[in-house]
């Protein structure tokens, strides 16, 4: 259920647990008290949990790919992976860095609504970056694994998970977020490398996550031609587009600028930027 993912975020001193997996809410995301946040009374309304999907055949995770298509509202949602994988501490003692704070000053400068998927890895290296990206009502953070570690075979190269392990993965990235003082991390899973089979689908149906995948490739990732990675992004967005790009210097030293770029053509098209959760209700709401 939802709140075993939440369970591993009690670290920081969050309030209620979510719903079950299921249920719908028209906000992207109801802030939760800090810790030192006077208790609500009790008259006042609960917060709206974050929209999921129901579970798939079987019972198995649901996977979300891309919002409605139709409606006069056009919308689409800007995703960031933070990627760092669990062996990749050396390199950053080293110098390298995974993270990318232009990219974020830039999305709060456009006011990109967007959601970025990062490992627990990640929020280890960074934990006051990640705080200051989920604490900004611009941003929500979804889990991309602890590790960064495939859940299948043969996954682009990377390490896999074992089986017995996906689902403790996935929750130790949630109490990464939780130490690294991050409120309300959204209930939605991105796979590294996007791949996934029934197997892992069948491990983290428990936790209640609902799988994002995404319908367009940014091609960002190790890209220098920021030109092309907009080309890309805008010649494949579709109204309910999920688009994938990176938040990590080292990997993707482009998508900085292809964002100052594909944002305001976006926006002289007509497309509304939202986060994932808001694609997510309103597939719910269509469902």
């Amino acid at each position: 259920m939802i709140a075993l993912v939440r369970r591993a975020t009690v670290l920081c001193a969050l309030g209620a647990a979510l719903a079950a997996c299921g249920t719908t809410g028209s906000s992207p995301r109801a802030p939760g008290p800090g810790p030192s946040a006077t208790p609500a009374s009790p008259a006042a309304a609960a917060p709206s949990p974050p929209p999921t999907l129901a579970p798939g055949p079987a019972g198995l995770t649901p996977v979300f790919e891309h919002g409605p298509r139709t409606g006069e509202d056009r919308t689409v949602a800007l995703t960031f992976d933070a990627d760092m994988t669990a062996d990749e501490g050396p390199r950053a003692a080293a110098g390298e860095r995974f993270d990318n704070p232009e990219l974020i000053a830039t999305l709060r400068r456009l006011k990109v609504p967007a959601t970025v998927f990062m490992t627990g890895r990640w929020a280890e290296e960074y934990p006051e970056e990640a705080r200051s990206i989920g604490r900004d009502p611009l941003f929500e953070i979804a889990n991309h694994s602890y590790s960064h570690y495939a859940y299948t075979d043969d996954c682009y190269g990377l390490p896999t998970v074992p089986g017995d392990r996906m689902r403790s993965d996935l929750e130790r990235a949630y109490s990464a977020f939780g130490k690294a003082g991050v409120p309300d991390p959204m209930p939605y899973f991105r796979f590294p490398g996007g791949c996934y089979d029934r197997t892992a689908l069948k491990a983290l149906a428990a936790t209640g996550v609902t799988a994002v995948q995404w319908d367009v490739v940014g091609g960002d990732a190790f890209a220098t031609d920021s030109d092309a990675v907009a080309r890309q992004v805008l010649d494949g967005v579709r109204p309910g587009s999920v688009v994938v790009l990176h938040c990590t210097r080292s990997a993707a030293p482009a998508t900085e600028r292809a964002v100052r770029a594909v944002v305001p053509e976006l926006r002289r098209q007509g497309y509304r930027l939202v986060r994932v959760s808001e694609l997510i209700g309103a597939a719910r709401g269509r469902a």
